[in-house]
């Protein structure tokens, strides 16, 4: 039996084929154009993803199953009769609704959305998005003015085009600030207090479930991405935990079947997959710039071979000799929650070459991590190695040095997509089968310093620098 999983990403869409043997390959992979109209909006094509799932599905092959993840919180309005988008897709990093929720937040709604959706406010997250929509496009407002209008995660929309049918899972629902954390329903009070009409949202489904047929093919499981990380690492226990570093960097912590209440700590209770009836919940703690960091470092010519530039450094880490980078290119998220940050590198002399501020970009990056696992390991243990992917877990200086500064084992494995991993696992259950561990070599980083403490005090100095520097150049 082969499974398709479609993980379909804020830079690009791919599929992964995985059979009952073991076998697991990347069939297809296609980058999207990312669009910035005004500073601080993010935008997609909405016909562009479609269309590259569309493409990614054709270079699959014969399959059985599908499974397709998808990036959280980005989200847009379509029309429930053609099917046309009506909006492009507002991705997770825009930040075009800050001022709307700030003031929200004045008004005290903040107690709301951490007692029923168990979110803070903040424009990263669905609601404001979808409200923007409604407020602000005109094809969109008359749409809903006649009963067609449609609002959703991109997940929804592209089961609706591909399938007919108009849903969402509830790990991306949870990821909305408009469902109920307990009941797994969308909220009236919530939906009310954003202005996002409840009757244009789509049903809420478990993550494996039936989702459709595309050209014939059960669709058997949706899920947000960094869930189907988690589940591709094989965390299932409480107090297991992964760090995806994509664009942005997640961590994720199995709480099992509780709801691990911590806005104090910046940590987010989230779904983390319902299967079989059983709804198994997550803490999450997200940096909003890791990829995204490098690759900002890439266009303006400081990293220019990401493998030989960024694999390994001699010297001892930057931050040691002064020279510390934050990475807070659109703000800082958990343990902050603070939009108005800004990034910033620190501390350069005459004698600081490119190779220091290259260390120095990884390092903030880590340490910014540490900072979430931190907060973490306060409310909910976590165990003594951590599981991390994405681009930068091939950088063996990266994980040392987040190994140093989280004092555990950072475990990397050569095969690296777990994300899709995880999204074909789900959808294979979905078809009554379990997937085995593709063969693979796995590599750990051990801690080589017992304590972190004056690093890691270093900066939070840096931080405390730069919060708030939007503000002042307003």
């Amino acid at each position: 039996m082969r499974v398709a999983a479609i993980d379909q990403g804020t830079t690009s869409t791919r599929v992964l084929i995985v059979d009952t043997d073991g076998a697991a390959e990347i069939a297809c992979a296609i980058t999207h154009k990312q669009f910035h109209p005004h500073p601080g909006w993010v935008e997609h094509d909405p016909e562009e993803l479609l269309g590259n799932i569309l493409n990614c599905l054709k270079a699959a092959g014969a399959i059985d199953a599908i499974g397709i993840d998808n990036q959280g919180e980005s989200c847009l309005a379509w029309d429930a009769e053609s099917g046309v988008a009506l909006s492009p897709v507002i991705v997770w990093q825009d930040n075009r609704t800050a001022e709307a929720v700030a003031r929200l937040k004045e008004k005290g709604a903040e107690a709301l959305t951490i007692s029923r959706a168990g979110l803070p406010l903040d424009a990263y997250f669905s609601a404001s998005k979808l409200a923007w929509i409604v407020a602000n496009v005109p094809a969109a407002r008359d749409a809903l003015n006649a009963g067609r209008l449609r609002l959703g995660t991109t997940d929804a929309f592209f089961l609706s085009r591909l399938t007919g049918q108009f849903a969402t899972d509830v790990t991306t629902a949870s990821r909305t600030s408009l469902m109920n954390l307990e009941t797994g329903r969308w909220d009236d009070d919530l939906c009310n207090l954003f202005g996002v009409p409840i009757e244009c949202l789509p049903e809420i489904r478990s993550t494996v479930a039936d989702y459709g047929r595309i050209d014939g093919i059960p669709v058997t499981a949706s899920v947000v991405d960094q869930q189907a990380a988690l589940f591709g690492h094989g965390c299932r226990n409480p107090g297991d935990a992964k760090i995806t570093f994509g664009t942005g960097a997640f961590a994720l912590a199995v709480t099992g079947a509780e709801i691990a209440r911590a806005p104090d700590k910046g940590l987010l209770p989230t779904v983390a997959w319902a299967v079989g009836g059983k709804t198994t919940y997550a803490v999450d703690g997200g940096v909003y710039d890791a990829g995204s960091a490098v690759e900002w470092a890439r266009r303006i010519g400081l990293v220019a071979d990401l493998e030989k530039d960024l694999d390994w450094f001699d010297p001892e880490p930057a931050i040691n000799r002064g020279v510390v980078f934050v990475p807070a290119l659109s703000g800082l998220a958990c343990p902050h929650w603070d939009r108005t940050a800004a990034s910033l590198f620190l501390g350069m002399s005459a004698d600081t070459t490119q190779a220091d501020l290259r260390q120095a970009l990884l390092e903030g990056i880590a340490l910014s991590a540490a900072d979430v696992v931190t907060a973490m390991h306060a409310h909910v243990p976590i165990g003594g190695s951590i599981a991390i992917d994405g681009g930068l877990a091939r950088s063996r200086y990266f994980a040392q040095f987040l190994a140093d500064m989280i004092g555990r084992d950072v475990v990397v494995a050569e095969f690296d997509e777990r994300t899709a991993f995880g999204t074909a696992k789900l959808a294979a259950l979905g078809a009554g089968i379990e997937l085995p561990e593709p063969p693979t070599r796995t590599h750990t980083f051990r801690p080589r310093t017992a304590d972190s403490t004056e690093t890691r005090k270093r900066f939070h100095d840096a931080v405390s620098r730069c919060k708030g520097w939007r503000d002042l150049r307003e």
